[in-house]
């Protein structure tokens, strides 16, 4: 999902159609009062009876209509939306930046609409966005590292969201040519993740009531199932695929880490996958988009994404030297104050490393079955690495760090892991190439 800025050439905006076209306008003109900013009045276009919505965009202008009705129920007063602009969405989720065409309250010019389809099997991704941006808009404001919830319906499956500007992705930063400001933009994001921890602790009880709310029974992190499924299934994957045996050591390593992840008393809000086109650099610092599967949960499992970045998605190139150490203290600085025991590295690395396990025993059983098929991923620029070398980055990390903590099984074991994909995909599958801003 991508909640920021989409660029728009001088086309004009077509209600009727519900998206922006070429050549001459047709149809009548007429003014309305906006009531917001300092505009004062609007031009609309109404269109001739002839031009009818085209059927790629139905469910544009279906959202459209669904956020009106919903924010005039929530204020009590018609509401009416118009211009929407498509900034994509995940699945068959509608996500659009839509302009306050006609209010008699204090709105903000723009919002931005997320509607949802229907669930699909026990996971609904709409109650976790929901419930998530409840929690952290009811936080106060200098707190908030989120969009503020303006609205949200359970039977329209939508929620009206603050619109945060065409504030730049940190993907943009990463991809771009300016280190010190990719630097910057990490090292925001470390604290920002650490902030968010630290004003959400102990949020469990008030997540699970309003998703009981919600009426959803899925009140878990949704990627508990899939970390059970893959300590349960990785051994035998690795086996069958590159020939690696896990010693009992290492699979023992590995329930510890998941029991840990489980019965964790260390928790707090998380929104539960991390991608860089879900961050937003702001002048404020990074904000959080996409709470698809958030929930609270342990939070060593959060901050283990930034020594593996980015671990949920395919997008991932490699970082400089010492850069995963300084986005972990950064992290680590904000929630001293609720957890001092994490300033001890005998109690915090190990956890850390646990943790960074379960993301790489996670990706391999998510990845591995797919890499010689190359089957594309939503978020990865063109030229992006290869998933075997991204996938191969992650365990030389791993390696590293269990030596360095002097874990010896779990060191030997990523070697052999390491040691079987380079034999199956070539030696330049352990070239991860840095990010271009660190080039």
């Amino acid at each position: 999902m991508d909640l920021v800025g989409c660029s728009i050439d001088k086309r004009w905006f077509d209600p009727a159609r519900g998206h922006y076209r070429h050549g001459a306008r047709t149809g009548s003109v007429r003014t309305v009062a906006t009531g917001v900013g300092s505009e004062g009045m609007s031009v609309e276009i109404t269109a001739d009876p002839a031009d009818v919505a085209d059927a790629d965009d139905s469910d544009l202008l279906a959202t459209l209509a669904a956020a009106e009705s919903v924010l005039s129920g929530r204020f009590g007063a018609a509401v009416r939306l118009a211009d929407p602009v498509r900034l994509g969405g995940a699945g068959r989720s509608v996500v659009a930046r839509v302009r306050v065409a006609a209010t008699p309250f204090a709105l903000p010019r723009t919002l931005v609409v997320k509607r949802y389809p229907s669930a699909v099997a026990d996971r609904d991704p709409f109650a976790h966005e929901a419930v998530s941006h409840q929690l952290l808009t009811a936080l106060p404001g200098e707190d908030r590292l989120t969009p503020e919830l303006v609205a949200q319906d359970s039977g329209e499956r939508l929620v009206v969201l603050e619109d945060l500007g065409l504030a730049p992705r940190l993907a943009e930063k990463l991809l771009g040519s300016d280190a010190r400001v990719a630097e910057r933009g990490l090292l925001s994001w470390a604290h920002a993740m650490g902030r968010l921890h630290a004003t959400t602790a102990g949020r469990d009880a008030d997540f699970d009531a309003l998703m009981r709310r919600q009426g959803s029974q899925c009140c878990a992190d949704p990627i508990a199932v899939d970390v059970h499924t893959a300590l349960a299934g990785l051994s035998g994957l690795l086996r069958d695929v590159l020939g690696v045996e896990t010693p009992t050591a290492v699979r023992e390593f590995a329930e510890r880490a998941v029991r840990g992840f489980t019965t964790s008393r260390r928790r707090a809000f998380s929104p539960s996958t991390s991608c860089p086109d879900n961050h937003l650099v702001t002048s404020r610092g990074v904000r959080f988009l996409d709470f698809e599967g958030g929930c609270v949960r342990d939070i060593a499992f959060d901050a283990a994404c930034l020594r593996v970045p980015f671990p949920s998605c395919w997008c991932a190139y490699g970082l400089p030297a010492g850069m995963s150490e300084a986005m972990v203290a950064a992290w680590r600085a904000e929630v001293a104050s609720v957890w001092p025991d994490l300033d001890d590295d005998d109690v915090f690395l190990p956890r850390l490393l646990e943790s960074q396990l379960l993301w790489v025993w996670l990706g391999t059983w998510r990845g591995l079955p797919g890499l010689d098929s190359g089957l594309p991923s939503t978020h990865r620029p063109v030229d992006s690495p290869p998933r075997a070398t991204i996938l191969t980055a992650r365990w030389v990390r791993l390696r590293a760090d269990a030596a360095a903590l002097g874990v010896a099984p779990v060191a030997a074991h990523a070697d052999a892991v390491v040691s079987a994909l380079v034999a199956r995909y070539g030696p330049e599958v352990a070239e991860l190439p840095l990010y271009p801003a660190f080039r």
